[in-house]
């Protein structure tokens, strides 16, 4: 029988933001396996803030399984963390959040690829032309060529992984790109995002590049980094109606300070109302303005307030499991009848 590289990977238990873990498991199958046929699996705890070093045991759980195209029998294998007793590990955001398989979530996360400590294309000493012409560029000036490389074949081994990328895009800043990925579930959502993340950080080795996440990496007069939040529900595609979407944005004004908190750290730095975004401590709505908190599509509108919506807060260095949950947690609120 073939053997085959099983990379297991979760999130660690360092704060405020985890991160990537994984290693590698040989087994064999007589064909690619499904999640069911894979164990779990232990790692040292002590290593990676989840554990102390007199009881260091943590378990892998998988939870979704990717084909590894960059790998001969290759797999990437999405794990939650759990206690030795089989309960989830406190730092499990995965475990615990809200789950909908009629909730429709598209996360369009932003980046900076980093090459000794600067964005791809900065001069050391100084600063590119200003932000204007890089969103969606083309050319060397605009968007250099590595850069597109590393894009481009991420793209590629997402696609072969299964991955639910709907698009691609050079971004406003130097050195800042996106991508977008679209799942049925938050759970399912969420972890595409994780692995995406992580087959972009594995691939980035290669070139010698970082990512980096942060939501505010450059000062000054540069656009932040966010992961913006396209939601739907069953209801809100179905149903809808302007009635609806009011007591919707009500419930979203209320729970501000939740969202925020649940958003990504540092977000402050980001929704400072100059940029990308509404101020942080404001809460608005718009249709079709990208300076709301919540952008609400031409066509959502004209459709009798039916589809989805957008939620422009959360940064991309967010948590996506947490985000979504949050998200469910205030549709929740509002009734539908």
């Amino acid at each position: 029988m073939p053997k085959f590289k099983l990379e297991y990977i979760w999130l660690d238990g360092y704060a405020p933001v985890p991160n990537l873990r994984g290693k590698t498991q040989i087994k064999e199958y007589e064909k690619f396996p499904t999640l069911e046929e894979l164990p779990d699996w232990g790692f040292d705890g002590s290593s990676t803030q989840q554990a102390d070093g007199s009881d260091s045991d943590c378990v892998l759980k998988p939870v979704a399984i990717y084909p590894d195209s960059t790998r001969n029998n290759g797999a990437i294998v999405m794990c939650e963390v759990m206690l030795p007793d089989g309960t989830p590990h406190p730092s499990n955001s995965r475990a615990t959040i809200l789950d909908d398989e009629n909730a429709w979530f598209g996360f369009e996360q932003e980046y900076f690829l980093v090459e000794d400590g600067l964005p791809l294309g900065f001069p050391k000493g100084g600063y590119p032309n200003p932000q204007g012409e890089y969103y969606c560029g083309v050319g060397f000036k605009n968007v250099g060529d590595v850069a597109r490389q590393i894009v481009e074949e991420h793209l590629e081994i997402c696609l072969d992984a299964g991955i639910n990328h709907e698009g691609i895009n050079a971004e406003v800043a130097k050195g800042q790109w996106e991508f977008q990925i679209f799942g049925k579930g938050s759970k399912r959502a969420a972890d595409q995002i994780w692995v995406a993340r992580y087959i972009l950080n594995r691939l980035c080795e290669s070139y010698g590049v970082d990512v980096e996440y942060h939501c505010k990496p450059l000062t000054g007069d540069w656009n932040g980094s966010g992961m913006h939040a396209n939601f739907s529900t069953e209801y809100l595609r179905e149903t809808g109606g302007k009635e609806y979407f009011d007591k919707l944005m009500a419930a979203f004004e209320k729970n501000c300070d939740e969202h925020i908190a649940a958003y990504g750290p540092d977000n402050h730095m980001r929704l400072t109302g100059l940029h990308e975004t509404q101020s942080i401590d404001q809460f608005s709505w718009g249709i079709a303005d990208r300076g709301a908190s919540i952008r609400v599509p031409h066509s959502f509108a004209k459709n009798d307030w039916k589809g989805y919506l957008e939620d422009r807060r959360p940064n991309s260095q967010g948590d996506p499991y947490a985000i979504a949950s949050r998200i469910l947690k205030t549709i929740a609120e509002v009734p539908t009848s």
